[in-house]
């Protein structure tokens, strides 16, 4: 068998298991070293592929690439750069399929949401239409959680895991200084079109009368009056409320409440903030003290706090990208298989790209209370086993100690290529 080289990259936001899945993806290609050569990873992503600027991964030690499965954060780079229709830009196609044959690459490995899948089905089908055929495996990877076909998303775990733990310390702090100081506190969370990592800090509340007091779904239509009622009886009957709001809450027009008037590199509308827009509507109909926080990156970048089932599952889908390549397979993703029984167990199995690609999903209606502002039992039970476990990092005069990458780059063989993120 001819050994080919092969070609890992990651896409999108970043988290705190991506590279635990780059592990994976390294140590199982290690361990096959008479079918696979090199394991190349694009910096920055497709856009390294483009540009050629392509990392050799076999100068990282055995040590260090163990490392990566403890280290958040994308250790050879990521990007938000999405490849347009074979149509509208086939030259970046078929630059991809001069990189590859340059550099005999027979496996593509991208690490990425719908986006990224629908770019690896891309390449896929090009490779074959150019007599070029490569392996083509999608590698899931989002906070969102909102792939289709998998019972969970590598790296929601841990962002869910990250947000209940926020919401309840946060929440005995406002609860210990309302009498005399901040009566609401507001979290934003990610969460564009679906709402699981707000969902996730409904796993914070322990008794009925815990914080979040109310949270704030995509899927459930903003009604302000409602919404202002129910912060208004919460801090009467409590003496503080804590909210929980996704950053894509809309009105029943699909209006953001956080509009920025803007789009990403991907085509989605920038948002620019849920927490103060809430804050401000609290602050004129009750005139309540409030503070409010927007997670961001500390969501998810928090491997310090990582779900152990997150790190586990990140890893395998790695491993399983590999093993799938290797035995012929293309233009599919590995997903997450949930068993049945009250014991959770998982298990990996696979769905094609092209049914995945651009599809999200969303919560369904029973993981929502009937009031929409908190989550039913059945999304407790979904959401429990993805947070639990702990995987702490090394640690080191206090601090976590995380890989550092030689990132050594390989000889360039074609003509420059200009990229434009």
């Amino acid at each position: 068998m001819v050994r080919k080289n092969a070609l890992y990259a990651q896409s999108g936001g970043v988290t705190a298991v991506i590279n635990a899945t780059a592990c994976g993806v390294i140590q199982t290609a290690r361990q096959h070293k008479n079918k696979i050569g090199k394991v190349l990873a694009g910096r920055n992503g497709i856009i390294g592929v483009l540009t050629e600027d392509l990392i050799d991964t076999g100068k990282e030690s055995s040590k260090t690439v163990a490392a990566l499965r403890h280290t958040p954060g994308g250790g050879f780079g990521s990007c938000r750069y999405k490849l347009k229709t074979m149509q509208e830009n086939r030259i970046e196609y078929e630059r991809l399929m001069q990189v590859f044959r340059a550099h005999d690459i027979g496996y593509f490995f991208y690490n990425g949401g719908g986006d990224s899948q629908d770019t690896t089905h891309k390449v896929s089908q090009l490779s074959n239409s150019m007599g070029y055929p490569i392996s083509c495996i999608g590698i899931p990877k989002t906070v969102d959680n909102d792939l289709p076909f998998t019972d969970n998303c590598p790296g929601f775990g841990s962002v869910a895991k990250y947000v209940a733990v926020s919401t309840r310390e946060a929440g005995l702090d406002v609860a210990s200084m309302c009498e005399s100081s901040t009566r609401v506190f507001v979290l934003e969370v990610m969460g564009r079109h679906a709402g699981w990592i707000a969902a996730a800090a409904g796993l914070a509340k322990q008794q009925p009368d815990d914080p979040p007091h109310v949270i704030l779904f995509p899927e459930i239509t903003f009604d302000e009056n409602r919404f202002l009622d129910r912060v208004k009886r919460t801090v009467g009957r409590h003496g503080y409320c804590v909210i929980v709001a996704s950053e894509g809450a809309r009105y029943a027009d699909g209006t953001f409440l956080a509009d920025a008037g803007s789009v990403d590199a991907f085509g989605h509308t920038q948002l620019g903030g849920v927490a103060p827009t809430l804050v401000n509507l609290i602050k004129e109909a009750h005139g309540y003290k409030c503070h409010w926080s927007v997670a961001d990156y500390l969501q998810r970048s928090a491997r310090h706090i990582a779900s152990a089932t997150d790190v586990e599952q990140a890893y395998a889908v790695g491993k399983a990208a590999v093993e799938f390549a290797l035995q012929g397979k293309n233009a599919i993703m590995p997903t997450i298989v949930r068993g049945t029984g009250k014991r959770y167990r998982w298990s990996i199995g696979e769905a094609p790209l092209d049914r995945i690609a651009n599809v999200e999903k969303k919560m369904p209606r029973n993981h929502i209370s009937r009031d929409g502002f908190a989550i039913s039992n059945l999304a407790r039970q979904y959401l429990a086993p993805l947070v639990a476990g702990e995987d702490y990092p090394p640690f080191k005069e206090g601090l976590p100690q995380y890989a550092r990458l030689r990132n050594v780059l390989v000889t360039k063989k074609l003509a420059k290529f200009s990229v434009n993120p």
